[in-house]
This record gives structure tokens, C-alpha cells and sequence, in this order.
């Protein structure tokens, strides 16, 4: 016997799933809402589901009932890294030296420039595999010792010298005062 609660949520929750026009389109009924998808390796166009182009390429035209997608080549310049139903290929990310950046792999058809700070400048925003902003590390000041050198991912650390000892902001260590 099941319980009312569970009768409803068998009510709720019916799910038909329809083999329609494309040997590899689903539909998926629940209760009133359609939700339509194509396996990976296609793209939904209308009813159909279209092959995807290779990475380095994307989809100048869909495919229709008579032909495959026609995908064309990225040029030099721009980028796709997936299967994709792309209409063009993305634009490579170009490593400002202004945004304190220099270039750690170029871009490629396949794959975008991956970016990394410039010598003296560390990370302060990173997005998936890259650095997209860098910011000089800071300088200590006289009377401050450098506790932790900084690095491409983080920022230097300094620290205040003791009584009786000194620091131009460059040693790592504060020095004793000679009398």
C-alpha cells in the first residue's frame, strides 16, 4: 500500500520519453513542459539536431534534411576549443602589458592565449586556466623588512622592523643598529 504523499509524487512526476523526427533527438514530457536536447556530438537547429564541427572550426551553415553542418576553419586570430554549433570563432585573448600581463601560450585554432603577470606583478583575477589582471607587488617601506617575496599568484609581504634594528624595504631581514 503506498502512502498519499506517494501517490502524488508518482502523479508529479510521469515521464514519457518520445523518439521524434531525428534518430537522436529525445523530447521529454513533464506534465505539460517540453524539454528537447541532442546528444554531445550535435547542436539543436528548429526540430533537428545537427552534427558539430571540430575544435578549430565552427558552423558557417546548418545542417538541413539534405545536408550535414558545413563547418569552416578558424583563421589566425580566433580560436574554438570544443565540438560546437558555433556561427564563428571566438577572438583571442590578447596579454596587455598595460593590465600588467605577458603571454604564457599563444593562441592557437584550438585553443586561446593562456596569460601570465609580468615579472614584478602578480594575479588579481583569474578566469578558468589564465590570469587576466596583474598588479605591481608592493614595495616595502623604509623601516619594513620583506617577510614573503611575492610570486605570480600572490603579493609581497612586509613587515615592521623591531626596535634598534633597520630596513631600507629591500632586505629580508632587519639589520642592528651600529652606534
Amino acid at each position: 500500500m503506498t502512502s498519499p504523499v506517494e501517490e502524488s509524487l508518482r502523479a508529479i512526476v510521469k515521464i514519457i520519453l518520445f523518439k521524434t523526427f531525428c534518430q537522436s533527438t529525445y523530447l521529454l514530457v513533464l506534465g505539460t513542459t517540453f524539454v528537447r536536447g541532442c546528444p554531445p556530438s550535435k547542436y539543436p537547429v528548429g526540430d533537428k539536431c545537427c552534427p558539430k564541427c571540430d575544435p578549430g572550426a565552427f558552423a558557417e551553415r546548418n545542417c538541413t534534411d539534405t545536408i550535414i553542418t558545413t563547418c569552416s576553419h578558424c583563421v589566425e586570430g580566433t580560436f574554438t576549443n570544443d565540438l560546437n554549433g558555433e556561427r564563428e570563432c571566438f577572438p583571442c585573448t590578447v596579454c596587455s602589458p598595460d593590465l600588467g600581463l605577458k603571454t604564457l601560450t599563444p593562441c592557437t585554432v584550438v585553443q586561446d592565449t593562456t596569460c601570465e603577470p609580468l615579472d614584478g606583478f602578480f594575479c588579481i583575477n583569474r578566469t578558468e586556466n589564465h590570469c587576466t589582471a596583474a598588479q605591481n607587488h608592493t614595495r616595502c617601506q623604509p623601516g619594513q623588512y620583506i617577510r614573503n617575496n611575492g610570486t605570480a599568484a600572490t603579493d609581497t609581504e612586509c613587515s615592521d622592523c623591531t626596535s634598534g634594528t633597520f630596513s631600507d624595504g629591500t632586505f629580508t631581514v632587519c639589520r642592528p643598529h651600529t652606534q
